[in-house]
């Protein structure tokens, strides 16, 4: 039976870091609609577009394919672009990427095509509000805005990427408030969603409650995962 989750929350949250691990336990794709978000992002800064420029990004829609690989590699327009989406500059211009309604549509419509053929976890800000609300299991997954920023900085430095834990934590409050006030599907927790704050938990306590959380949706609904 197809079972799909959402996992929500804020950025920085280690939702992909968790939703990759559970997708692979239980057998279910994972979809990272931020990396989605952030393949755009690249596109129209390589084009020297200005992301704060709504109709120049929208306009750029007709130009993009952007493809998600099973090992975690991420594709646009057939450029591996899978380091080039974590870099700080990426980073700082996203979420207004993600705010516009049409590049939304746009890749929304890629989401729920993939959700429709596979049980499947994707993460995001919208999930379980936008993208799939009706999705079998929802979480909204937060931490502390210190939390997140350590690792997230923690992340760039394994990866080799340059940055400060100033920088981290100034770019994760900017992209809060935009994420939470854009007009468009903004960041808010479903009413049906449980609410998970990782803040002193280990990637591996995560994932077993986000397990544990799963298994017990799916048996209070009488659905067999």
């Amino acid at each position: 039976m197809k079972i799909t989750v959402a996992i929500d929350g804020p950025a920085a949250a280690g939702k992909s870091t968790v939703a990759k691990e559970v997708a692979k336990r239980l057998g279910y794709t994972y979809i990272d609609t931020g990396a989605m978000y952030r393949a755009f992002t690249w596109y129209c800064m390589e084009k020297g577009v200005d992301c704060q420029n709504e109709a120049a990004c929208c306009a750029l829609i007709p130009e993009v394919t952007i493809k998600l690989r099973p090992n975690g590699q991420v594709l646009c327009n057939e450029f591996d672009v899978t380091k080039e989406i974590r870099e700080p500059r990426v980073s700082g211009n996203v979420s207004y990427i993600a705010s516009y309604k049409d590049i939304r549509l746009f890749l929304v419509d890629q989401q729920r095509a993939m959700a429709a053929k596979h049980s499947v976890i994707m993460d995001g800000r919208d999930i379980g509000t936008y993208v799939l609300p009706d999705a079998d299991v929802k979480i909204f997954q937060i931490a502390s805005v210190e939390t997140r920023a350590v690792r997230r900085y923690d992340e760039n430095i394994a990866k080799g990427i340059s940055c400060t834990l100033e920088e981290i934590e100034n770019d994760v409050r900017k992209r809060d408030y935009i994420d939470s006030h854009r007009d468009f599907a903004p960041l808010k927790c479903a009413p049906d969603a449980l609410t998970l704050d990782t803040s002193f938990m280990s990637v591996e306590e995560v994932v077993t409650k986000v397990i544990e959380i799963i298994n017990a949706k799916l048996a209070e609904k009488g659905i067999n995962g």
